[in-house]
């Protein structure tokens, strides 16, 4: 399967919104993977592309806020393989449980979330305490088993996770968000490419957005602040349980 010249430069800009989006709240996805759908990759390609293309703007976005000093980097030595181990469990499992009977439960959790969101305080930036870290190795454990198995809310759990659960700043969540979403990926993408459902000739040009438009996203999250990542999040949670919802009413 080819893919004229055009449609891949389209794919590459919706990658580099995608890369922005996703390095601020998460819900990357909801862009690039309509888009590869549109332009006429079969369901299972065009999510093993997507997951090609993604990591490189996850782990683009955990660079900028490492160098930044935003990452927990104590967490991340742990929060990282977790993130691997829990994304490699949660594949395995897919064929198990189907998607459908996760899909209500994933529309209320996002519902959750939004509210908590709302109704919590903003905090300073802050060091996790040591008795948080249990806290964060679960999180990291069981969101990236779910980033595995199904996906959509991915970063937004993880963020909202980390600033009601671990006390973090909004901001230092994103930041610590990307450590596990950039693990989460790797296994994934590997999964993937194993089963030969990664279009790498349409991936790699789509990762170069995805790069730009994480470290575009990156440094608009930083700049500014709590105030940017509640409202993204807020956004990203609201067009999820849109799409969520038409999809279980339509029983896609």
């Amino acid at each position: 399967m080819v893919l004229p010249a055009a449609t891949v430069v389209v794919l590459v800009a919706a990658a580099f919104g995608s890369g922005v989006v996703d390095a601020i709240a998460g819900g990357g996805g909801l862009i690039t993977v309509p888009a590869l759908v549109a332009a006429g990759l079969p369901m299972h390609l065009a999510l093993g592309t997507n997951k090609g293309q993604s990591m490189w703007g996850s782990g683009a976005a955990m660079i900028t806020f490492w160098r930044a000093g935003r990452v927990d980097r104590t967490q991340a030595l742990f929060a990282f393989p977790l993130g691997l181990a829990g994304s490699l469990v949660g594949a395995r499992l897919v064929l198990a449980i189907s998607n459908d009977a996760l899909r209500p439960v994933v529309i209320a959790m996002l519902i959750g979330a939004a509210v908590l969101l709302v109704v919590k305080k903003p905090t300073r930036d802050e060091e996790t305490g040591e008795a948080r870290r249990p806290i964060a190795a679960i999180l990291a454990l069981v969101i990236g088993a779910y980033d595995g198995f199904f996906g959509p809310g991915t970063g937004t759990f993880l963020i909202v996770g980390f600033v009601a659960l671990c006390g973090r700043s909004l901001v230092n969540a994103s930041a610590d968000a990307k450590v596990v979403n950039f693990a989460s990926n790797l296994a994934a993408v590997s999964m993937f490419a194993l089963d030969g459902a990664v279009m790498w000739e349409v991936a790699l040009p789509m990762a170069a957005g995805q790069l730009l438009g994480a470290i575009v996203g990156a440094r608009l999250a930083m700049r500014g602040g709590a105030r940017i990542v509640r409202a993204m999040v807020l956004v990203v949670s609201g067009a999820l349980i849109v799409k969520l919802g038409l999809d279980l009413l339509r029983g896609a």
